[in-house]
């Protein structure tokens, strides 16, 4: 089989493999080109917050069935709530019974290194009071100058609303949201053309900068994590999509390019706007994927949950801190309040994990300096689970609730059977 350089997937595994030759290879020179990740993500983070406020007015203002609103926002925060308490308890388990942390040598942990950490968790105030006041930006437009998801889809939500209330006279306004929006995604699909230098920049770093020799001291909670992830994707989620009637290899196969792309960028930020698109044409109606997307970077990153109940037991072993059983429930209820909320750029699995520790003083927060050198490398596996658990919530609940053309779905198929035919 010819590999086509073309097929940007390709590109994207080509650029990954080079970063990490680059990183091995001259450290300081890989650790530089942290910049081409930076301006790759910031490309696309300038465009999530109008993408995300235009397809939640469209899809709302569009449905006008305020009713319908209500219900589809009301099963998506159950359906993320049992979802990601499920991962997190799925960590738990797993942790307990390959004791990563047990034996390790905490004597030489620079409690300085967290510092920063530490700081950020303080001042993100992960509380559910301000979790919930946060949610209400301090004006309109500020929402989305500021690109916080949460307001912007706060604020979409209510003028989406307000528009559906009104009906028939706003129409034009819906229909040059929706216009506007196909402008956004065109300006998407042009820088994604970069992708494989940003995806290049992101691995020269990661690997310049922390080496591959941290892969090694930390494997074992690293494979660790990469195995309970496997196994939630695998088992939890391709159970819940057997039962809406979809296969989850194929799904994951679908969405490979997005998937690609966060593994190079470690941010599952990178494909939000591309797996919108690509949820639409899989068959969801706009007005889910505008809903069930962007509320799920927020309520449900089972792949962080999985994250953060091992990382905090591994400073829990590494320190030889014995918890009950009702301490580690406690720890769960602490967890599931502040998992919600940690967004999807690399680093902020960090900054919880800071703040959760400083709600649990039974587990010294200094322990999270162990991670430092092999977070980044596990920050990959948490948005790429992220990613495939936002998916799979999308297509659920556009089937639960009879927002998924089938027609367009097996056409689909059909398509990529040809494609698929054609290439072999």
């Amino acid at each position: 089989m010819r590999i086509n350089f073309k097929n940007l997937t390709v590109q994207v595994i080509c650029a990954i493999i080079l970063g990490i030759i680059v990183g091995a290879l001259f450290p300081s020179f890989g650790a530089q080109l942290k910049i081409l990740a930076d301006i790759f993500i910031k490309l696309i983070k300038m465009l999530i917050a109008p993408i995300i406020f235009l397809t939640v007015v469209t899809g709302i203002g569009g449905m006008g069935n305020l009713k319908k609103v209500g219900t589809i926002g009301g099963k998506a925060l159950i359906y993320f709530e049992v979802v990601s308490s499920i991962a997190l308890a799925i960590g738990l388990i797993v942790v307990h019974i390959i004791q990563p942390g047990k034996g390790l040598d905490t004597s030489s942990v620079d409690a300085g290194a967290v510092t920063q950490f530490t700081k950020q968790a303080a001042e993100s105030n992960h509380g559910f009071v301000a979790f919930i006041t946060n949610i209400i930006p301090d004006n309109f437009f500020g929402s989305l100058a500021n690109g916080e998801l949460l307001p912007v889809l706060f604020c979409a939500i209510l003028f989406g609303v307000a528009a559906a209330s009104i009906g028939e006279p706003v129409k034009p306004v819906i229909k040059l949201c929706d216009q506007v929006s196909e402008i956004f995604f065109k300006i998407i699909n042009m820088i994604m053309k970069i992708s494989p230098i940003g995806a290049f920049g992101a691995m020269a770093f990661t690997i310049g900068n922390f080496g591959l020799s941290s892969l090694w001291s930390l494997g074992k909670l690293m494979l660790g994590v990469y195995a309970t992830m496997a196994l939630f994707v695998i088992v939890v989620l391709g159970l819940i999509a057997k039962f809406f009637g979809f296969n989850i290899f194929k799904f994951i196969a679908y969405i490979k390019d997005e998937l690609f792309l966060v593994l190079g960028t470690s941010s599952s930020e990178s494909a939000l706007p591309l797996i919108m698109q690509k949820l639409e044409k899989f068959g969801c109606s706009k007005q889910v994927v505008g809903l069930v997307v962007p509320t799920g970077y927020s309520f449900n990153l089972d792949g962080t949950s999985i994250y953060l109940s091992m990382a905090a037991m591994f400073i829990a072993q590494a320190y030889n801190v014995d918890l009950s059983l009702w301490q580690q429930i406690y720890l769960l209820g602490i967890l599931m309040i502040t998992s919600k909320g940690a967004a999807g750029v690399t680093g902020s699995g960090f900054i919880t994990l800071a703040a959760t520790l400083a709600a649990f003083p039974m587990i010294p927060v200094e322990g999270i300096a162990l991670l430092i050198g092999v977070d980044r490398f596990m920050s990959e596996s948490r948005a790429i689970t992220n990613i495939i658990g936002n998916s799979v919530a999308t297509v659920v609940i556009a089937k639960t609730e009879k927002e998924f053309n089938s027609e367009q779905h097996h056409q689909l198929e059909e398509e990529i059977k040809l494609k698929h035919a054609h290439t072999h």
